[in-house]
């Protein structure tokens, strides 16, 4: 096909656009040349060349996330110091374009120290999920239907004889009180009866598990071993006794279950199992954490291990310690104990079979094999297994050696360190560690074997496949925690004297309520983030009906549709707002910090001045806001709370422990202020349903969300992936109706396939 040429109106207009594009550039560049030369007079003997900071005068590094116009506003009205009419007007805008160009601004962060993919090793939530995964493939891959409660098997003998079985059903909880008689008088005589109950236990979160069997006469319970009860009362009392022990769960997921249970004529008949969880308080063991169906034992870790580096905001695997080397050895032997344990099962043989040697060093191969995610090179078996069986070497032996050896090895304890050209075992590594925490299941390890794993749409089905298990439950859980800074509270106490109803018992039913909130809004068809801060409802029992005068008829966890201008998702949930309180009132402050980083997205400097609030250090008759706003009226405060305190103020309508109000100290409440947001606007907040509407609909708050759900997946920095991931991931979000399940399935996918970020963007 032949073009035209230009005609001459189109070359004139092409030249003029081009000129158009360059006068603004070549006034800017004018204008930061002056700006530099004021930098340079006026600001580098506080701030040093770079904005670095200069020892004992201003030491902090000069960047943030204010707009360049509130940056040029600060720097007229306040720089420098000592003498602020120094700078203003052209020349505070000079001076701001400057310093905003050259390092203030995220766009020049990320020029000037380039982010980087860093090499890291299993964080302590990887290493956990990881070890626990590890014998997987040869103990079955089990799941827990939907089913809640124990399946329940009656007899009318003491001894679980099969032929005085007389009921069959599922029991919601393991809560009854029989007196004097028995289940049923037509089928059990009232002085010798059985039950067995069996099923699955689902943990909600990582932690020590306390549990406890009520009764007065025999039973058994077996929690996660089937072979070892975890609290033996087989000899009955005939009074009514409490047995407790404690033991260690992975959270999201489910855990083999028995309580064998008999009376025999003893004079009455009751028994109740029930549980103290992480940061709960002890109770019958509710439904929703039971399943008749039974699963498979899970190998749980319990060496401790020293905290992660969080410094950056997220927990990563880049400190390597003598303390952290040990607990790595400490807990390879925990492994290779349980696999000895356990080891003709596990390689399907037995102690008199003649190739029992071949199958067990089989078994070790396919072990390396799945620690290491990738089949092995010739050179990796011969070293990492057939050495270590040397002639006249116990086989146990040998097989505690390949073990240890194996997840001491940099090829388990780190990821990503095959080097060269991303294939498709590393793939399917990064997307098993970016959502489950663990290592590649069997699927992606056959499409991985298959050469199938560089196609971005199968790349994108699988992580989508992934969310079904409950794993990626956990891990988005854990995320939330985070996001929420749930994982930050280690008790929760009020002033008993103005809060004497607020016990250890309604705490735990609102973590309850928040994380039944958490599940209901990401884990609907919708997934809207929105929907987490908009949210018209809560969950509460009728413990928590009656605390916070909700006029229902509940007794269960329910739903509950309440007034939207009371309630407001995330931002009004008791629990938090409690949280973020002093045990007697309010807190503005922590309250406002909290919305400013977690919610709304900005980012905050440490102050310049550590000041402490002293309630008794204003009169009476003040209300909080008044004592905040006082607190707070410095300049030098006013940098940050300018921001902290409109936010923290729209939540002053809830007091101490989230109960609505509209007076304090007999006075109305105040609740409205104006908010400066970061492109230099000015929004006017009236209380927590404005404030809740305006994060939703903020981009900026909506980025942050993306960069702390991304963090928490991929444990690395975003800009690692290139300097548009975060728009391409907002555009996608966007797209999807803010759909966060769609969102941890682009990042995951990103991530997998980060050496071409576009095709990784799902639509």
């Amino acid at each position: 096909m032949r073009h035209r040429p230009p005609t001459v109106r189109e070359w004139v207009s092409a030249l003029l656009g081009v000129v158009l594009a360059v006068i603004p550039a070549a006034a800017d560049d004018a204008i930061k040349e002056r700006g530099l030369s004021i930098w340079k007079n006026q600001c580098i003997e506080c701030h040093g060349t770079g904005g670095e900071g200069v020892d004992g005068k201003y030491d902090e590094p000069l960047y943030g996330n204010w707009s360049l116009e509130k940056l040029t506003r600060i720097i007229h009205k306040t720089m420098p110091e000592d003498d602020p009419e120094k700078c203003v007007d052209e020349d505070a805008e000079a001076v701001a374009l400057y310093i905003y160009d050259a390092f203030y601004s995220m766009k020049a962060r990320a020029r000037n120290t380039p982010a980087r993919v860093e090499l890291v090793r299993l964080t302590n939530r990887q290493y956990l999920n990881t070890a626990a995964d590890l014998l997987r493939p040869f103990v079955g891959d089990s799941q827990p239907g939907r089913e809640r409660g124990l399946r329940a098997v009656y007899y009318s003998a003491r001894n679980f004889d099969g032929k005085e079985r007389k009921i069959e059903r599922v029991d919601a909880q393991v809560q009854f009180d029989f007196g004097e008689f028995s289940p049923d008088p037509e089928q059990f005589k009232d002085e010798e009866f059985s039950i067995q109950w069996s099923g699955s236990l689902l943990a909600p979160e990582t932690g020590d598990y306390e549990f406890t069997v009520r009764s007065e006469n025999g039973f058994r319970l077996w929690v996660n071993q089937n072979d070892v009860a975890l609290i033996d009362g087989w000899v009955s009392s005939g009074r009514v006794l409490e047995q407790s022990a404690t033991i260690r769960l992975i959270g999201g997921r489910a855990y083999p279950l028995r309580l064998d249970f008999f009376k025999f004529k003893d004079k009455s008949a009751s028994v109740a199992l029930q549980w103290k969880p992480p940061h709960g308080v002890r109770q019958t063991i509710p439904a929703r954490h039971l399943t008749p169906q039974r699963v498979n034992e899970t190998l749980v870790i319990t060496t401790p291990f020293p905290p992660d580096d969080s410094s950056v905001g997220y927990e990563r695997g880049v400190a390597v310690s003598r303390s952290w080397d040990e607990a790595a050895t400490h807990a390879a032997i925990e492994v290779a104990n349980h696999v000895l344990t356990h080891l003709n099962r596990l390689a399907g043989t037995k102690d008199d079979a003649d190739d029992r040697e071949q199958k067990i060093r089989e078994f070790c191969g396919r072990l390396v094999e799945t620690a290491f995610r990738r089949p092995l090179t010739e050179e990796q078996r011969a070293f990492f297994v057939e050495s270590q069986f040397e002639p006249g070497t116990k086989i146990e032996n040998s097989v505690k050696r390949v073990i240890l050896l194996t997840l001491k090895s940099p090829r388990f304890l780190y990821l990503g360190l095959q080097g060269g050209p991303v294939d498709d075992f590393e793939i399917a590594s990064r997307l098993a560690a970016g959502l489950w925490d663990s290592l590649p299941d069997s699927t992606l390890n056959r499409l991985a074997k298959e050469g199938r794993l560089k196609e971005p749409a199968l790349v994108a089905a699988q992580a989508r496949r992934m969310l079904d298990d409950p794993r990626a439950r956990a891990k988005m859980r854990d995320f939330l925690h985070h996001w929420l800074q749930l994982d930050h509270v280690e008790s929760l106490v009020k002033d008993s004297g103005l809060f004497p109803t607020f016990t250890p018992e309604v705490v735990a039913d609102l973590r309850t309520s928040l994380e039944l909130f958490l599940d209901d809004a990401v884990w609907s068809r919708p997934s809207d983030f929105r929907e987490l801060l908009l949210a018209d409802y809560l969950f509460v029992n009728e413990r928590l009906a009656k605390f916070y005068g909700i006029d229902r008829e509940v007794d269960d966890f329910t739903k509950v549709i309440l007034d939207d201008r009371q309630r407001s998702g995330v931002i009004t949930h008791p629990y938090l707002l409690a949280m973020f309180s002093y045990p007697k009132t309010t807190s503005p402050i922590h309250r406002g910090v909290f919305l400013t980083r977690n919610v709304v997205g900005r980012a905050l400097k440490p102050p310049p001045m550590a000041i402490e609030f002293k309630d008794n250090d204003f009169p009476e008759d003040l209300t909080m806001r008044e004592k905040v706003a006082e607190l707070t009226r410095d300049d030098a405060c006013q940098s940050c709370h300018s921001v902290i305190n409109p936010l923290g103020f729209s939540l002053e309508n809830y007091d101490a422990v989230g109960r609505w109000r509209t007076e304090e100290n007999r006075r109305p409440i105040d609740a409205a202020s104006d908010y400066p947001t970061h492109d230099g606007r000015t929004v006017r907040l009236n209380g927590a349903r404005d404030l809740a509407e305006f994060a939703a609909a903020s981009d900026q708050a909506q980025k942050g969300f993306i960069e702390q759900l991304f963090h928490q997946v991929v444990k690395q920095p975003m800009l690692a992936y290139g300097p548009r991931v975060q728009d391409e991931l907002h555009r996608s979000f966007v797209d999807s109706d803010f759909n966060v399940q769609q969102l941890l399935v682009n990042i995951a996918t990103l991530a997998a396939l980060h050496d071409d970020t576009k095709l990784a963007i799902a639509d």
